[in-house]
């Protein structure tokens, strides 16, 4: 009878795709988004490192930077549900929801 190799670790097996913490899609990168921007951070003297932050798919990511400006993220803005409650992410994220996680996704 002929013997089996043992099975390789190499390749390695490619990592689940991680999910966006906006449109709860399964994707293949992730950007971290700072829920209080950096610059509006620092001027309230609040070190970087702890600023809280989530991770986001791109598409998500400038979306969000395109619609909002900085002062509105940190003070409006400045945690998940609401955003998803203002009616452009909702919609945006009604529509990305429906896209291929692998899709380039122009955003304006």
């Amino acid at each position: 009878m002929p013997r089996r190799r043992p099975e390789s670790s190499w390749p390695p097996r490619p990592a689940a795709p991680e999910r966006c913490g906006l449109c709860d899609r399964a994707v293949p990168r992730l950007t971290e988004h700072h829920l209080v921007p950096r610059s509006q951070g620092r001027r309230r003297g609040v070190p970087v490192h702890e600023l809280p932050t989530v991770q986001l798919c791109p598409p998500c990511h400038k979306f969000l930077h395109r619609t909002f400006s900085n002062a509105e993220l940190a003070t409006q803005y400045a945690d998940l549900d609401t955003l998803r409650a203002h009616p452009d992410v909702a919609a945006f994220l009604k529509w990305v929801r429906t896209q291929p996680a692998t899709k380039g996704i122009r955003v304006r």
